[in-house]
C-alpha cells in the first residue's frame, strides 16, 4: 500500500532515456508485485509453463531489467527482510483480500465470465518464495546487483541513495522519502499505457522524480515532520491513518504541531502500535552496508538454461536480449557509466 503523499509531493516527469547513466535502487518486491500483476494473460491468468509454473514474474524481471540497462540505467533490486512487528496486522489482512479474490476468481471461472476473471486475477496472486529466489537467480545469470535489506527494502534504498551509492529509490510508493532518500524515482518499472481501474481508459505513464530537499521546502516542513505527516495519513504499519485526516489535514496538523510529543496531544489515536514507534522506526530502520552495486558480465548460456530449458521461454527472444545486455555491459564497463553517475 504505501504511504499516499501523491497529492502534496513535488514531482516532475522526466523520459526514461534521461536517467541513462544513473544507479537506481529498485523496490524488487514493488517490482515484482507489478509484474505479477501486469504480464498475464487475456482472461487475467498468468504467463505458465506446461508444468503450470507461473512465469510472469521471471519475464517481467528479464525483459524489463534488459530494457533499462539498454538505456544506460543501472537497477539495483533491494529485496525486502523481516517485516518490524507492528506491520504484522496488515499482513494479515492482505493475505485475507488475496483469499477473497482467489475465491471470486473461482466463481467467475466456473461461470466463464472473462472479465470478472480478470478482474480478480489481480488481486488474488501471492509473490512466493520461489518466485523472489527465481528472480533473484535471474539477476545473478543478468550479471545485475541485488540487495537483501535485514527489514524494509524501501528503508534500505533510501539509505543506499543517502549514502551516494546510487542516485535515488525507485517504488511506486512514497515511503522512501520518509526514510530518508534524497530523490524517489516513480513508474520505472511499469512506463507505457495503463488502464484505468473499471473504466475503459488508458493513460500514458511517465517515469517521475521527486526530491525531498524541493518537497521539504515547497511545504515548509522538515523530513521529521514529513514522517509525521505520513503516519496521520497513514502507512503499512497504521493502515488508513488518523480517522478525518487527509494529506491537506495532516500538513495543518504538523506546520502547527512540530514534534512527535506536540502531535500525539493534538490527535486522536487509535491504533495498537504507538505512534511514537512508527516515527521511531522511519528514522531509524535497520539497514545495512554490506552489498556490492557493481555490474557484472551476463552469463549467457546459465541464461539460456535457466529462462529456455527450465522455464521454456523463447529461445529466439531470450537471445536476443542477452545480445542486448552484453552491449550494454560492454558500454557500462567501458566507463560510460561511472563518468556519468
Amino acid at each position: 500500500m504505501g504511504v499516499k503523499l501523491g497529492d502534496i509531493v513535488v514531482g516532475r516527469e522526466v523520459d526514461l532515456r534521461d536517467l541513462g547513466g544513473r544507479r537506481l535502487a529498485l523496490d524488487a518486491y514493488n517490482a515484482l508485485y507489478q509484474f505479477l500483476a501486469k504480464v498475464r494473460q487475456p482472461d487475467g491468468t498468468p504467463l505458465m509453463t506446461s508444468r503450470g509454473e507461473i512465469t510472469s514474474v521471471h519475464s517481467g524481471i528479464f525483459y524489463r531489467t534488459a530494457n533499462l540497462l539498454a538505456m544506460g540505467i543501472t537497477p539495483v533490486y533491494v529485496f525486502d527482510g523481516e517485516p518490524p512487528e507492528f506491520k504484522r496486522r496488515e499482513l494479515e489482512e492482505r493475505a485475507a483480500r488475496r483469499e477473497e479474490a482467489r475465491e471470486k476468481w473461482a466463481e467467475a471461472a466456473e461461470r466463464g465470465d472473462v472479465e470478472e476473471m480478470r478482474k480478480y486475477a489481480q488481486a488474488a496472486l501471492e509473490l512466493t518464495d520461489e518466485m523472489v529466489e527465481d528472480a533473484k537467480r535471474i539477476l545473478e545469470l543478468m550479471g545485475v546487483p541485488w540487495v537483501q535489506a535485514p527489514s524494509e527494502g524501501e528503508a534500505q534504498a533510501a539509505h543506499m541513495a543517502a549514502k551516494g551509492d546510487v542516485w535515488a529509490a525507485a517504488s511506486q510508493d512514497y515511503d522512501s522519502l520518509l526514510f530518508g532518500s534524497p530523490r524517489l524515482v516513480r513508474n520505472v518499472t511499469i512506463t507505457g499505457r495503463r488502464k484505468l481501474p473499471g473504466k475503459d481508459v488508458y493513460v500514458e505513464v511517465r517515469p517521475e522524480v521527486i526530491s525531498l530537499r524541493e518537497t521539504l521546502e515547497s511545504l515548509g516542513i522538515t523530513r521529521e515532520q514529513l514522517i509525521l505527516l505520513g503516519i496521520l495519513v497513514g502507512t503499512d504499519y497504521n493502515p488508513g491513518g488518523v480517522r478525518g485526516v487527509g494529506p491537506k489535514r495532516a500538513l495543518e496538523i504538523v506546520r502547527r504541531h512540530r514534534t512527535v510529543e506536540e502531535v500525539e496531544r493534538a490527535i486522536k489515536w487509535e491504533f495498537d502500535v504507538p505512534l511514537r514507534e512508527i516515527y521511531e522506526f522511519f528514522l531509524s530502520p535497520p539497514v545495512t552496508d554490506e552489498y556490492d552495486v557493481t555490474l557484472k558480465r551476463p552469463d549467457a548460456e546459465g541464461l539460456l538454461r535457466f529462462m529456455v530449458d527450465e522455464h521454456e521461454f523463447s529461445e529466439k527472444r531470450v537471445r536476443k536480449v542477452i545480445d542486448e545486455i552484453t552491449e550494454a555491459y560492454k558500454m557500462h564497463a567501458g566507463g560510460g557509466l561511472e563518468a556519468w553517475f
